[in-house]
């Protein structure tokens, strides 16, 4: 169940980046109230993980997924470069998150 609680942490990560974008720099209610409220909500489910999982591991997968998942975003609905060099960087990314789950011991 922690692996369910940090990828849902992961995915949740990305929503809260994405509503701070839509906040334009905390100067718009109804974003930044959405931004805390997934943000603790991420937290918790994160935390929930630690509770079994490595910390380095842990962290380290919800980094990863908060990382590609914002980048995506970023290219499918805000323009944002789709440069090989870009997708590759995520491909490594995309590979330690890989690593991370295979050498735990959870």
């Amino acid at each position: 169940m922690a692996w369910v609680y940090l990828v849902i942490a992961g995915l949740l990560e990305v929503a809260w980046a994405t509503a701070m974008k839509f906040s334009e720099g905390f100067t718009r209610l109804w974003p930044t109230v959405a931004m805390v409220v997934l943000m603790l909500a991420s937290f918790g489910l994160l935390s929930q993980a630690m509770k079994t999982l490595p910390l380095g591991t842990a962290y380290g997968v919800w980094t990863g997924i908060g990382a590609v998942g914002s980048v995506l975003v970023g290219i499918f609905f805000f323009g944002e470069s789709r440069e090989l060099v870009r997708v590759l960087c995520m491909v490594l990314i995309l590979s330690g998150i890989v690593g991370l789950k295979l050498t735990s011991a959870h």
